[in-house]
């Protein structure tokens, strides 16, 4: 069985191993930034679970910005829950569960969640292997990511909520 949640102070360790299964270590959030960010915004932290296991998990927090800046990961504080613009900081699915529709199921719940919340939409920054995934979902890709998160390139991705096709 499937169930979408928000994210509880009690997840914390779960939530630290799917990010450590899902990105490199200069990329990934360590225990203690996570943390930090389920303390200020745990209902920007979306988890799917299957049958009880953490299995899918997308996490960011808002703001006014209309870039997603390298500060935003480490920087709870600069979550702004009247924000216009939901950043995603990871979409990550556990690697025995992949290639199975779920960060996608997620996300759709994220999306249908933001359009709820009135945000003026997601902005993403994403390797370029991921994507035609992001296209698929609806955002566009809007050129280079003002990013050196983990020393690598990446393309800043948006979804803008008020004009969707």
């Amino acid at each position: 069985m499937l169930e979408i949640r928000n994210a509880k102070p009690e997840d914390l360790e779960r939530i630290a191993q799917v990010e450590a299964a899902s990105f490199p270590a200069e990329e990934a959030a360590d225990k203690k930034t996570l943390e930090g960010r389920l303390n200020v915004y745990p209902n920007h932290f979306w988890l799917l679970e299957r049958d009880g296991k953490l299995v899918s998990m997308v996490d960011g927090l808002v703001n006014n910005s209309e870039e997603l800046l390298d500060s935003f990961y480490a920087d709870p504080s600069l979550h702004d829950e009247d924000g216009k613009w939901q950043m995603l900081f990871g979409v990550e699915t556990v690697p025995e569960f992949r290639k199975r529709g779920y960060a996608s199921i997620l996300m759709k719940e994220v999306i249908k969640d933001c359009v709820n919340d009135s945000r003026k939409g997601i902005i993403l920054n994403c390797k370029e292997e991921y994507v035609p995934f992001y296209e698929r979902l609806g955002f566009k890709k809007t050129g280079d990511a003002k990013s050196e998160h983990g020393g690598k390139h990446w393309y800043r991705m948006v979804m803008d909520l008020e004009n969707r096709e």
